[in-house]
């Protein structure tokens, strides 16, 4: 089957990792089930894959990809979470499980014409999703999700800032948090991605850095030390920070001292649970809300969108299509 590997690990050059190919088709296990994919959504952990965060060369080749929606044996339409984890050593929740992992990184992942995951794992697609939507679900709005929902315990009408506008977790923010009533404000380099946010719903997007009118209840920050002061900074007192990453690095001035004086909450989050996933995409086929797709190309092309994403040239998803 064709599928796009990470072939070597290089963490200045990551695109020059990747190999497009023949790979042998997985091999049916009980308990597991085989999806022929259809389409699949590119994620930052991919590029972090090929610079070899979660991933050494012992492991090379590795089919790469997290995301996928497709067809199961039985002709079933469905969506795939990616988080391979044990109930029970999470207490109920299997991103907690300290043994996790996503797909990609210990088992196969779904840039292939196939993919083998756990039954469990697989949740049907609802008709008023197309394949391409559906697989922009599991990774960055369900990261979104769950940091807006799950973790950060806000009030319709509440205030928030989502820093660095254009990735794929900060565009299903932007566009989640208005859904539920939020007043949003984002920030981004780029004055096209400043303006693509506001098109999207947020109520006013400013450069990078730059002060806010007023202060926010919440901060959701997933580029990390570029970011971080700034987001502290633009708390209200009591206010919560929730991150996801750190994609300019995560060595940050702590601010510790605006952190206990003024009471602030920081959180973590980390993709989200099946059940999460379930009701985000129900939620998207109830009120008509989609992902965002920067751009779709078939999977014989990945390269250039796994270049794009290096070089921050995208708003929203990018999905590969077989």
């Amino acid at each position: 089957m064709f599928a796009i590997t990470a072939a070597r690990i290089s963490p200045d050059d990551p695109v020059s990792g990747l190999e497009a190919g023949e790979r042998p088709e997985p091999e049916p296990r009980e308990g597991w089930a085989v999806v022929d994919v259809r389409a699949a959504s590119l994620n930052h952990h991919d590029l972090w894959s090929l610079r070899g965060v979660g991933l050494d060369e012992k492991s090379l080749p590795r089919i790469l990809g997290g995301d996928a929606a497709g067809v199961d044996e039985d002709g079933n339409e469905v969506v795939v979470h990616s988080v391979i984890g044990d109930l029970g050593a999470g207490g109920g929740d299997e991103t907690l499980d300290p043994r996790r992992s996503l797909l990609s990184e210990v088992h196969e992942g779904t840039f292939a014409e196939k993919l083998l995951v756990p039954r469990r794992n697989l949740l049907p697609k609802p008709p008023e999703l197309s394949f391409e939507e559906a697989a922009c679900l599991p990774t960055a709005w369900l990261t979104a999700y769950s940091m807006l929902f799950g973790k950060a315990d806000l009030r319709p009408g509440s205030t928030i800032l989502v820093q660095g506008a254009g990735g794929g977790v900060s565009a299903a923010l932007i566009r989640l948090a208005v859904q539920a009533g939020h007043r949003v404000y984002a920030t981004s380099r780029s004055e096209a991605k400043r303006d693509r946010a506001v098109q999207f719903g947020a109520h006013a997007a400013v450069p990078t850095g730059e002060r806010l009118p007023e202060k926010v209840d919440a901060v959701f920050d997933s580029v990390g030390q570029a970011t971080w002061a700034h987001s502290v900074r633009s708390l209200k007192p009591g206010g919560a920070i929730v991150t996801c990453g750190a994609t300019s690095g995560d060595s940050p001035s702590a601010e510790l001292t605006r952190v206990f004086f003024l009471q602030l909450r920081v959180l973590g989050s980390t993709m989200g649970t099946r059940s999460e996933l379930a009701t985000l995409i129900e939620m998207c086929a109830r009120t008509g809300l989609r992902p965002d797709i920067d751009r779709v190309l078939p999977l014989d092309r990945a390269r250039e969108g796994f270049q794009a994403m290096a070089d921050g040239d995208l708003f929203g998803k990018i999905v590969f299509t077989l």
